[in-house]
């Protein structure tokens, strides 16, 4: 990755981390265990704008930390334990996502 490409990254960080800690409801207690449920969620994120990442973020239920799921309280569900969760780039390559993600952060279509 470029030195701007990493700037960039960076930034867009920012802003998701401003958005988040801003209030920004989203639904991150859906989470997306079926098929079904999944495959509702990648459509809706194709349907969107590439740019509209408040749209992104609303729609894959986003959260600023690991989510705790009760039947399984063993398991953290954070973007740095998801299998599309690039390590050196912090970033989500879930190609509906495709964005600079925390480790600490989490979605509703994390997957081991």
């Amino acid at each position: 990755m470029s030195a701007k490409s990493d700037a960039d990254a960076a930034a867009q960080r920012r802003v998701i981390e401003t958005l988040l800690g801003g209030g920004l409801v989203t639904d991150w207690r859906q989470r997306a265990y079926t098929d079904a449920g999944i495959h509702r969620l990648t459509d809706a994120l194709l349907g969107l704008p590439p740019d509209d990442l408040r749209g992104k973020l609303v729609i894959a239920g986003f959260g600023s930390s690991a989510y705790q799921a009760e039947s399984d309280p063993e398991i953290e569900q954070s973007c740095g334990t998801c299998m599309y969760f690039e390590l050196h780039r912090r970033w989500c390559a879930l190609p509906e996502l495709n964005l600079p993600v925390e480790p600490q952060w989490s979605c509703v279509l994390w997957r081991v």
